[in-house]
């Protein structure tokens, strides 16, 4: 006995919606997700028993980090050029002239002297004012 097969149907899967829920699931993981900076650095600060504190409500404010190996960084961005001339040059581009701009110096607690005075040597070139140096409170023993 023989039996007639039926001829198969093609099945086709629609991939429209498919795509849609991939591109809805990139885009709330691409706006979900937290950046780091990568270019930052690290910097332990020193502690100090005296000071004053700084509200951070400046709009505008300069910050020049000092690492451990004497490494600089403005307001987030690494030097290229990590020298006297690299500092003044970046300030100058970052302040856009304006020497009245408070400037902060956040230097490690392990960098050299050197590093922190040609940070504040390219202020003072500059003629910068408001300067300010970063530390910690010092705890009590």
């Amino acid at each position: 006995m023989k039996f007639k097969r039926r001829a198969r149907e093609n099945v086709e899967i629609n991939l429209a919606s498919l795509i849609d829920v991939v591109f809805i699931l990139l885009l709330f993981f691409v706006v979900s997700t937290s950046f780091t900076r990568e270019t930052q650095l690290a910097v332990d600060l020193p502690e100090a028993m005296t000071g004053e504190r700084v509200e951070a409500n400046e709009q505008k404010r300069l910050e020049i980090l000092v690492d451990a190996e004497g490494r600089y960084s403005l307001n987030g961005n690494v030097l290229l050029e990590q020298n006297l001339d690299g500092l003044m040059t970046a300030l100058q581009k970052e302040s856009q002239g304006d020497n009245g701009l408070p400037l902060v110096i956040s230097a490690d607690a392990q960098a050299t002297h050197q590093a922190v005075i040609t940070a504040m040597d390219a202020a003072g070139k500059l003629g910068f004012a408001h300067l300010r140096i970063t530390t910690v409170e010092a705890h009590s023993p």
